[in-house]
């Protein structure tokens, strides 16, 4: 038995599983909440999003130990793969002590004016960039939570402390953490920086420059999954797992189509966590507008209609609600709710009576000043039901939207694959990406596809399996057919 972890560094939850790559089964899998997130109002209203990565080291340990228990064989693990949530900003001293807390995907101060006219300093930072040609190698631009952006703010606001030596992303403080190591990053995970070249293959040294950033923060760039150092002795021993290899970090959106699709220039990967995607790789690097285009493993693109609504839009409605039971009839503040707003938005059929919802709660990458809105509200559709389908119906709208951006680059694509938690969990999601992208939606065998990802990319970098062995490894766990 040779086994591979992959460990996912999520939004809301860590989660890590093990993949047995001699018969391709997931022996063992668990979870824990991610603790070490926390978010705030900001002084001039917007969203400060941040990780604590103390919590996070603690966390991590915590999930690997709980994971060895449920190991059939803890001394058959070969070695440990990482992922997890892209853009944000961690920095470490030179003794490696965390330099307080992250910034993550989600935070938005770099929306907070600069005090010259209505300028924000995102918009000072395109600017001193030399406008969004600047970015043009990099696949995308630069939106709020991004490792680049929230550099560039805690340097202008005079906050980059003094004693940072380095400056990486989630997943490569993870592995940092892991291993009491310097950190390194790889190019799946520094190109949602919006600072990193992902046709040179290398970061923006005349950008970074131009902003006015400490080049000798940047951490170098390799190849994901590869063996980066072993675990931490008080890691190894905690967790049983002596001094296996931990690999070098990658980013979730690209590790959840690797750890989803089984052949991947054939496929279309619908993905929904706590936010959308929509992707297809690509051999040859294209821009199109409204698309990003992220770096690969094993060289490649990955063209991604990325929205910031997603399983978290259907959350918002799931609190109105808790909200509402708690206030007119004593309901439980913490009730889980899911499987009643799934049974009522059942019950309602497509289209919902002419409710429809555009579920930008916080925006987009392009305008993250839109908000969401319901329209077509009449007495017959104002009903649970009738909200919690148009939510989910929206969303599906969404992420259809920006798959017709990408067509004309991708063509279509035989296989249409499902993945996330809000797509693996709830059957009437998956329903309706099937019928909205009009074919069967092949759904993931695993949940993590994020850390079932990692664990492939593991096993690929210790040169067990190549990329495309390992994906011979992705199992589908049920096909979603599409209604006449």
């Amino acid at each position: 038995m040779s086994i591979y972890v992959g460990l996912d560094v999520g939004t809301t939850s860590l989660s890590a599983l093990a993949l047995d790559t001699e018969s391709g089964r997931v022996v063992a899998q668990t979870s824990l909440d991610n603790d070490a997130a926390l978010t705030r109002m900001g002084p001039l209203g917007q969203l400060y999003a941040e990780l604590d990565l103390e919590q996070l080291a603690q966390s991590l340990v915590a999930l690997l130990e709980q994971l060895a228990q449920r190991l059939p064989d803890p001394a058959a693990v070969r070695a440990i793969g990482v992922t997890g949530q892209q853009h944000g900003l961690a920095l470490f001293a030179r003794d490696l002590t965390p330099l307080g807390t992250a910034i993550t995907w989600q935070d938005q101060r770099i929306l907070e004016p600069t005090g010259v006219g209505n300028e924000t300093y995102l918009d000072a930072l395109i600017r001193e960039a030399g406008g969004r040609q600047a970015f043009a190698n990099m696949g995308c631009l630069p939106a709020p939570g991004f490792m680049g952006v929230n550099f560039y703010w805690l340097a202008q606001r005079g906050h980059l402390p003094v004693e940072a030596a380095y400056a990486c992303l989630i997943p490569d403080a993870a592995v940092a953490l892991l291993t009491r190591t310097p950190p390194c990053t790889d190019p799946t995970d520094a190109g949602s920086s919006g600072l990193f070249d992902i046709v040179r293959c290398d970061w923006d040294w005349e950008l970074i420059e131009r902003l006015g950033l400490p080049s000798k923060l940047f951490v170098p760039v390799r190849p994901a999954g590869s063996v980066h150092a072993d675990l931490a002795p008080y890691a190894a021993r905690r967790t049983g797992l002596g001094n296996v290899p931990v690999c070098v970090g990658a980013g979730d959106n690209q590790a959840s189509f690797l750890g989803s699709v089984r052949d991947p220039q054939c496929c279309l990967l619908v993905n929904m966590g706590t936010a959308g995607q929509v992707s297809a790789m690509i051999s040859e690097f294209q821009r199109i507008p409204e698309v990003e285009t992220r770096a690969f493993f094993g060289g490649g693109y990955l063209l991604v209609g990325a929205g910031l609504y997603g399983g978290r839009a259907y959350a918002y409605l799931r609190n109105f609600f808790r909200e509402v039971g708690a206030a007119f009839w004593d309901g439980d503040p913490s009730a889980e709710l899911y499987d009643t707003m799934n049974e009522l938005a059942a019950q309602v059929p497509p289209g919902c009576d002419g409710l429809r919802c555009e579920p930008l709660f916080t925006g987009t990458r392009s305008n993250p000043n839109l908000r969401a809105s319901f329209t077509g509200i009449g007495p017959t559709n104002l009903r649970p039901g009738h909200f919690a389908r148009a939510i989910l119906e929206g969303l599906g709208e969404g992420l259809h939207t920006l798959y017709r951006e990408m067509l004309p680059a991708i063509g279509e694509r035989e296989t249409l694959v499902g993945a996330g938690n809000a797509i693996v969990r709830n059957p009437l999601m998956a329903e309706i990406i099937a019928q909205r992208f009009g074919r069967d939606l092949h759904v993931a065998a695993h949940v993590e596809a994020a850390a079932m990802g990692a664990a492939l990319l593991a096993c690929a970098g210790v040169g067990e399996k190549s990329l495309a062995e390992v994906s011979q490894l992705v199992s589908y766990d049920r096909t979603v057919p599409v209604q006449e």
